[in-house]
């Protein structure tokens, strides 16, 4: 499957800021997340409908759906930003207009509920999106270091970033091996939803990325054994599981198990290199990882490597 690699931003390109999940609790985020793009020396336009509020979706899915295709058919518009995640995705998965987005490739950025879109966007339009840093959550408050970065870096060159774990991170090997493939993954809840919808890609020969916030234990575990059931990692070339904020038993004082206990035995049940405490996720330091990009990953020495640019 060849990828469709969307242009590289430049210093005063316009960047196009969307909320196709939830609504913004603080609209004075996204004005912060603005100033922080601003202040590098790019250009905002700030989606129609963004601060509308339909429960607890940034407007309607019409409206949500118009400002992401407005954002695309835009040619002065070089990359889409997402505010925030939550929910909101899955509902607009049918009303994307797939083709539009194959013709006006361009750099879109969110992650958690946004899972749901840049899947669809991979399966139908083939087109590499990123997990990364989102306007209202993470900019407002400035990014870590390495996040800032490599984040960066993705965006604006098309050069390999090469190695993109950082030396002193604690990444532990469940099950040791190296392996190549295309990035594929993102919220575990999201890839979950959307099994048995046209909208999953393939993970075979896939390097799988995982990640998840305020699940306890037995529900990562119901839908690691779900994926399982399912075949959805059978085929995998490897796995990788990052950040799983606020993930530990609600009640301490009942038994439980750990979401470290739920990898080890979902890797020993996986004949498949298998890397966990990635950095990516909900945590203020995360790597973006470029959806559908070629990597390689070597469990065993607890790297990770992009093996091509994610822009052209």
């Amino acid at each position: 499957m060849e990828s469709l690699k969307p242009p590289r931003l430049h210093a005063g390109d316009l960047i196009g800021i969307v909320s196709p999940a939830s609504t913004v609790a603080d609209p004075s985020r996204i004005d912060r997340g603005v100033t922080y793009l601003e202040k590098l020396g790019y250009r905002t336009v700030v989606g129609k409908h963004v601060l509308k509020s339909y429960g607890y979706l940034a407007g309607t899915d019409a409206e949500r759906v118009e400002d992401l295709h407005a954002m695309f058919r835009n040619p002065d518009v070089k990359a889409i930003m997402c505010i925030r995640g939550g929910y909101g995705t899955p509902r607009i998965l049918s009303m994307v207009d797939y083709r539009l987005i194959a013709r006006n490739p361009k750099i879109f950025v969110g992650y958690s509920d946004i899972t749901s879109l840049q899947l669809a966007l991979w399966k139908k339009s083939h087109l590499i999106t990123f997990q990364g840093p989102m306007v209202g959550v993470d900019f407002p408050d400035g990014l870590d270091t390495v996040t800032e970065s490599l984040f960066w870096h993705l965006l604006t060159s098309p050069k390999k970033a090469g190695a993109v774990l950082p030396a002193e991170e604690h990444v532990e090997t469940l099950r040791p091996g190296k392996a190549t493939g295309r990035l594929v993954g993102g919220n575990l809840a999201h890839i979950v939803a959307s099994m048995g919808t046209p909208f999953l890609p393939s993970f075979k020969g896939m390097l799988v990325f995982l990640e998840d916030i305020g699940e306890e234990p037995y529900r990562i575990d119901r839908m690691m054994t779900q994926l399982r059931h399912g075949g959805i990692l059978a085929g995998a070339a490897g796995i990788l599981t990052g950040q799983f904020t606020d993930c530990g038993p609600k009640d301490p004082a009942k038994p439980s198990l750990s979401v470290d206990d739920v990898f080890r035995e979902m890797a020993a049940l996986h004949r498949t290199p298998f890397l966990s405490h990635v950095p990516f996720g909900h945590e203020a330091r995360k790597i973006t990882i470029p959806l559908g990009l070629r990597a390689r990953m070597d469990a065993s020495k607890h790297t990770l490597e992009y093996l091509e640019g994610a822009v052209r």
